[in-house]
């Protein structure tokens, strides 16, 4: 019984980060369509934003599909399954979608003056790119597992999460402004990462293991 109700809790809880987070890149896009300009949004924040959501696509959809890599997850953390359900691959999938319907917009649309992708992170993209890059190639010969490289890609996740918000807000400091950038899409962001955590936090406690954590730190 007790079972049950958890499973309920831990489901809706997913689902609700997801329908959250899901509807947090609208505001930004449809922001855009109404101004039919970019101008006040960071080309940092969006192209971050699409190789993070990129890593997690392809991190989420191998730990759910995936039974090579689900048997070596159980094999390095003690016969438990990994924590990724179907609704961190659906969210996966829509927010790389969306997000790459917002960085088009960055070509469509009216910038404002100096309005570019920053040498700093334009050389931070490209490391993970060459980085990845070589991972898949040391697989190809047999010298690492994917899973390793899935982890590598969930690091790079978690470091955009933690990195893109800060080119936007230097960017909104500068200009004393906020216009060009959805508030909306901050208040669900968070809402939604609220959300994420309880869920495994449930899971983790009702399982009574907390490697779920170290094991998913992307979520985390």
């Amino acid at each position: 019984m007790i079972e049950s109700i958890r499973a309920i809790v831990s489901q809706s809880l997913g689902w609700l980060y997801f329908i959250s987070w899901t509807v947090s890149f609208y505001p930004q896009v449809f922001l855009n369509i109404r101004r039919k300009s970019v101008e006040g949004l960071s080309i940092d924040f969006v192209s971050l934003n699409v190789v993070g959501f990129a890593s997690y696509a392809i991190y989420t959809t191998n730990f759910y599909f995936n039974e090579e890599v689900r048997e070596e997850y159980r094999q390095r953390h003690n016969g438990y399954d990994n924590s990724v359900q179907l609704n961190d691959v659906a969210f996966a999938i829509h927010a790389l979608a969306l997000t790459l319907v917002t960085w088009s917009q960055t070509f469509y649309y009216h910038r404002g003056p100096g309005q570019t992708l920053s040498t700093f992170n334009g050389v931070t993209i490209a490391f993970m790119v060459i980085f990845i890059g070589t991972d898949l190639g040391r697989v190809a010969i047999h010298q690492a597992r994917l899973i390793d490289v899935l982890y590598h890609l969930g690091t790079f996740k978690l470091y955009v999460s933690i990195a893109k918000y800060i080119p936007q807000a230097f960017s909104n400091f500068n200009r004393k402004s906020t216009e060009g950038w959805s508030i909306g899409n901050v208040v669900l962001d968070f809402t939604g990462g609220v959300l994420s955590l309880l869920q495994l936090l449930i899971d983790s406690f009702a399982l009574d293991d907390w490697s779920s954590i170290t094991g998913n730190p992307v979520k985390f």
